[in-house]
């Protein structure tokens, strides 16, 4: 299950009574704790929302966990019980976690919260749990930022999520924080033309005129753009825009030249990623948008 499956839970208001949630992006995991605290009324929360952390050394005892989940709540709702971290459950704690659950309390929502993925014994042994893998794949991005946007109270357009994603990026926590930025706008319909005074500020340029500039095979441009992109943008986050520019460039393109230009293309952007993922520094940048010129002007 996937993280539009998470959002339909949510909106239904959690009605299993026991959650997996597993994900290798800590923004996705605490926005799943957010929503979670949001189906619960303020006023409730002290009594009907508890969240426990398996790697606090401080933290209470899971059979203390287990108590929480066993007591009847407060008013008349749910009570919801978020365990973080599960992936460092000791042996002896799964195994009381496994007698629970062959008799789970009717009126507690228990939320297994896992960083990364769910080893295959422990997805075996924990079949009765509804569990729901929320990473997303770059293609869900932007159906992700509608969603998201939409819960915020307004609407996005197709040409203003492409903005975004050309110029943030995929980062998840990124783009979240620019929609945080759109709400100041008051509108119930936002388009590109609406946000790229929010996004750009005093910028001069993005990752747009960057592509522009490696596509009209201008060097200098390329590199002056660069020098100014360097200075607000993290590596990754341009590789990402850099990414996302040439994907939408392959709409559309099939002739011989263009596939050939374009498996080019990803090709170095892979071989970028995987040298900034092992030194963090700008250098893998610099090299990449080298060989982008010269693919260029092979064309």
């Amino acid at each position: 299950m996937s993280y539009r499956n998470f959002l339909d839970e949510i909106r239904k208001g959690l009605p299993s009574a026991n959650y997996l949630l597993s994900s290798s992006d800590p923004f996705l995991i605490t926005e799943a704790v957010s929503l979670i605290k949001g189906r619960v009324p303020a006023e409730e929360r002290d009594f009907n929302l508890h969240i426990f952390d398996l790697l606090n050394s401080n933290g209470v005892p899971f059979e203390q966990i287990i108590d929480v989940l066993n007591t009847v709540p407060f008013f008349s709702g749910k009570k919801f019980v978020i365990i973080d971290n599960f992936q460092k459950i000791p042996k002896k704690d799964f195994s009381r976690l496994e007698q629970y659950l062959l008799n789970p309390s009717g009126s507690s929502v228990m939320v297994l919260l896992n960083a990364g993925q769910v080893k295959k014994p422990v997805k075996d042994k924990l079949k009765e749990l509804k569990h729901i893998h929320l990473d997303i794949n770059e293609r869900e991005i932007p159906l992700w930022l509608k969603e998201k946007a939409r819960t915020k109270g307004f609407r996005i357009s197709d040409r203003a999520v492409d903005y975004l994603l050309g110029t943030i990026g995929p980062d998840l926590g990124m783009l979240s924080s620019e929609l945080d930025k759109f709400m100041l706008i008051g509108r119930s319909d936002v388009d590109k033309e609406d946000i790229i005074e929010l996004i750009e500020g005093k910028r001069t340029y993005n990752a747009f005129a960057l592509i522009d500039a490696i596509r009209a095979k201008n060097t200098e441009r390329v590199f002056r753009i660069y020098s100014v992109l360097r200075e607000t943008e993290e590596p990754y986050s341009l590789l990402g825009a850099l990414n996302w520019q040439f994907g939408n460039f392959i709409a559309g393109k099939n002739s011989r030249e263009d596939m050939k230009y374009l498996y080019n293309v990803f090709d170095v952007l892979n071989k970028a990623d995987v040298d900034i993922k092992s030194s963090g520094s700008f250098y893998p940048v610099e090299l990449l948008l080298v060989k982008l010129i010269r693919l260029s002007k092979q064309r």
